[in-house]
């Protein structure tokens, strides 16, 4: 039997090299070996100088940690309880026996090939070469990098277990989704004499509908296990030996006030264990959903993106590219969502499938500039290097057609990532995964500038809105504060919090009169103000709008309320009274726009306002608006 890749990559070192990191390797399995009932033997610690000066500069030796069985964990290398002896076993022998042939004198094959990762060595005419990105000393940031890339490389392929897929296809309504996908395919076809997409692609949107809607659930907080109360996450807790077997080396403490209890919420790493639990956030979500499109045929692979999310990839034959997929939020190919409708401040985004990583930051990104203002975790030559490195040890096993396949996507996805791009319908708004507070925490509720004129908050359905079909908005002015009434009448403070645009726009409390309005500024001829709704993402479509604003002028000033959709423009009264805009039924997004101008003399700014209302007057709502929709 050969040896494995990672061996292999190994051997390719020289002797002097070889030797000393084999026997520090031998050193990690026999300990664990001979005590395996001893939790310190089961975890290296990333920053310990033995091993990040001695093992992982060399080309394929935390490589062969992984194929032993070691994953990462924060800043260990963890070997876990579930992890397989006997496999840990294999890839000892196999550099045992490859240390015994070099000790009893015989000459390595690979040996006269030097490796990237050793010393530089003389050259014939006796001066020193330069040093490979790979072969200089490795800063911290680099070492933990690395490990990030090789522990990311090694769990693709736990997605092409057999086993595991086939426990996933159990889950999965194959047959429902595949029929469904058919028919919609057939539709488009009609509609679209000229519509290229397969059947597959339609598969790949019905999963990521039958995902979010009905398998997998997002946790903020658990209930209460006892008495079903709110509880709140009150920090960590410690990983029992159940809890590290599924790879869960966080557990979070999710404290119920009202009883007392410590409810448990370990954040599992095995897609196994998840297709059982069917919760989590992003890291749950991805990992089950990349496993649930391999175990359906789907080309596949886990994205890692430095800002903390991930998400997943699919390959489309028909189209020839890959297709952004994020299960969090059930939508597909929005690249550009991260970036522009949340507001990320993007740096690295990784791809990991069983072939190949590529660095793919460039398709999710229009402000490739910013982007690479950013990147000072490691230097570009070092990750492009080491990049290659991890991709010619993965693919060493592959088929010339195989391999010659990926080099011509990545062609392909490289003319990809130096195209022009502008946001597309679905890519401006802000996050819907997770309870309100924590995408305000994570500043994912809406585009990062909120100066007077940059594109801010775009109301998009949550599930239960696209459940019931409904989405109803009212804002009070006294209390300055929306009520999403349609889901579960969440609150959220600040008239601008919610806004798409405005220019030249406050708001003012009147202390001697005990009132409250928002006008434009004293120094400006003209104040604007809009909110968005853009229903296009979710597959949703206005069936009806009503709405209702509260405008006052005096003297000379004017307000103008006016609705947007498309190329048509329609005027409503701000008299308080509710007004239907069937202009909208059909469409899928639009804009509120309201102006403010005219008025006389100094106080001219004061002439024209919205949403005037007494501070005591905290039940009364300024502004409502209520939407019907339906599936597009």
């Amino acid at each position: 039997m050969g040896l494995s890749p990672a061996v292999t990559t190994l051997c390719e070192n020289p002797n002097e090299v070889f030797m000393d990191v084999a026997k520090l390797l031998l050193t990690y399995a026999d300990n664990i070996l001979r005590n395996p009932n001893e939790e310190k033997y089961r975890s290296i610690r990333i920053g310990n100088p033995t091993f990040s000066t001695k093992l992982l500069p060399i080309k394929g030796a935390v490589e062969c940690l992984f194929e032993m069985g070691f994953e990462e964990a924060e800043t260990h290398l963890v070997f876990p309880q579930t992890a397989s002896v006997e496999q840990l076993r294999v890839i000892r022998e196999s550099i045992a026996a490859e240390r015994d042939q070099r000790l009893r004198g015989d000459q390595p094959p690979a040996q006269a090939q030097g490796g990237a990762c050793a010393s530089a060595e003389p050259s014939s005419s006796g001066t020193s070469q330069p040093a490979t990105p790979a072969q200089q000393p490795p800063s911290l940031s680099s070492m933990n990098f690395l490990v990030t890339l090789q522990s990311n490389f090694q769990h693709a392929m736990v997605y092409e277990n057999p086993e595991l897929q086939q426990k996933a296809r159990i889950c999965i309504p194959h047959q429902e989704l595949t029929s469904t996908a058919e028919k919609k395919m057939m539709e488009a076809k009609e509609a679209d004499p000229d519509c290229k997409l397969s059947q597959e692609d339609f598969v790949v949107l019905e999963l990521l509908r039958w995902f979010k809607q009905t398998f997998f659930s997002w946790v903020d907080s658990l209930p209460c296990s006892r008495c079903g109360g709110q509880t709140r996450n009150s920090g960590p807790l410690s990983p029992s030996t159940e809890d590290l077997r599924w790879g869960a080396q966080r557990v979070e403490n999710h404290f119920c006030q009202t009883c007392q209890l410590s409810n448990r919420f370990p954040r599992y790493n095995n897609p196994e264990k998840l297709l059982e639990t069917r919760r989590g956030r992003c890291g749950e979500w991805a990992n089950c959903f990349t496993l649930c499109c391999r175990a359906m045929g789907l080309e596949a692979r886990y994205i890692w993106d430095s800002t903390d999310h991930v998400w997943t990839e699919v390959y489309s034959p028909s189209q020839r590219r890959w297709l952004h997929c994020d299960p969090c939020e059930n939508v597909c190919d929005k690249p550009l969502l991260y970036e522009v409708g949340w507001g990320k401040k993007l740096s690295y985004i990784l791809a990991f499938s069983k072939d190949q990583v590529v660095d793919v930051t460039w398709r999710y990104s229009c402000k490739h500039p910013e982007v690479l203002s950013r990147r000072t975790k490691v230097q570009e030559a070092w990750l492009l290097h080491t990049i290659s490195s991890l991709n010619n040890t993965r693919q060493q096993s592959l088929s010339p057609q195989r391999k010659k396949e990926l080099t011509e996507r990545l062609l392909v996805e490289l003319v990809e990532f130096i195209s022009p791009k502008k946001p597309k319908p679905g890519e401006l708004g802000g996050r819907n995964s997770g309870s309100l507070a924590w995408r305000l925490l994570r500043g994912e509720t809406k585009a990062p500038d909120t100066s007077a004129t940059t594109p801010g908050f775009v109301f998009t359905p949550t599930d239960k809105e696209k459940s019931d079909s409904l989405l109803h908005i009212r804002y009070n002015a006294s209390t300055d504060q929306y009520c999403r009434v349609s889901n579960h009448c969440e609150v959220t403070p600040g008239w601008e919090q919610c806004v798409w645009q405005r220019e030249a726009v406050f708001r003012k409390e009147e202390k001697d009169w005990q009132m409250v309005y928002l006008a434009r500024g004293e120094d400006s001829s003209i104040g604007k103000i809009s909110w968005r709704f853009d229903f296009s993402a979710v597959g949703m479509k206005i069936q009806s709008v009503t709405v209702m604003a509260k405008s006052q002028t005096f003297q000379s000033g004017t307000v103008c309320w006016k609705v947007q959709t498309g190329q048509t423009t329609t005027e409503f009264s701000g008299d308080g009274q509710t007004h239907p805009l069937s202009s909208l039924s059909g469409s899928s997004e639009f804009i509120i726009v309201a102006e403010l101008c005219g008025g006389d003399g100094d106080v001219a700014w004061q002439h024209a306002q919205l949403f005037r209302q007494s501070l005591k007057e905290t039940d009364e709502t300024s502004f409502e608006i209520l939407v019907q929709l339906e599936t597009a």
